[in-house]
């Protein structure tokens, strides 16, 4: 389901804001949050591979003593902890203001203040539940394309001639 041509997309998640909005990593969260944590990056890596679109993950570290911040790949999905007395809305407004004019990138929080911010550096603002529904939508996308070509298949075995049917039958039991 990869569109080509078209320009790259990026997609900056603020992780925290997103596992206190959905109701199962919220839940998930309330007895292990790095249970919640990899769930979303497995979520978001999941949807990166099918949509094509580039994802930024960003995790708030801020109140974290002596945290210097760091970097990660989780399975393609770029992670972010920001460093002490920096948020993960404090990154992602940096990060606009050197690119957000120039490359296309969108913001998933349901900050309402964060959302204003993004608009007005030149991103575009998808809600916790926007993304939700976006990912949702997607994976059943996949699920309809996956069941149309095994339609396909089954349609093109059966017209197949009783003497093809036979070999491919012996053939698979042959490699059992």
């Amino acid at each position: 389901m990869k569109i080509k041509n078209r320009p790259k997309e990026y997609l900056f998640v603020d992780g925290y804001n997103i596992i206190n909005s959905w109701e199962g990593l919220k839940e998930k969260s309330s007895y292990s949050l790095e249970e919640a944590r990899i769930e979303l990056l497995e979520i978001l890596s999941e949807y990166q591979h099918y949509s094509g679109i580039i994802i930024i993950v960003v995790f708030d570290a801020h109140l974290v003593k002596g945290n210097s911040g760091g970097q990660e790949v989780y399975k393609g999905v770029r992670t972010v902890y920001t460093k002490e007395d920096e948020t993960a809305d404090n990154f992602i407004e940096k990060t606009l203001n050197d690119v957000g004019r120039v490359k296309r990138i969108r913001v998933a929080t349901s900050d309402w203040m964060e959302q204003q911010i993004i608009l007005s550096r030149g991103g575009t603002r998808i809600s916790a539940r926007e993304l939700e529904v976006e990912i949702i939508n997607a994976k059943k996308a996949i699920k309809r394309k996956r069941k149309d070509v095994n339609q396909k298949n089954n349609l093109q075995l059966t017209s197949l001639d009783e003497e093809a049917l036979i070999k491919l039958r012996d053939w698979n039991e042959s490699s059992e």
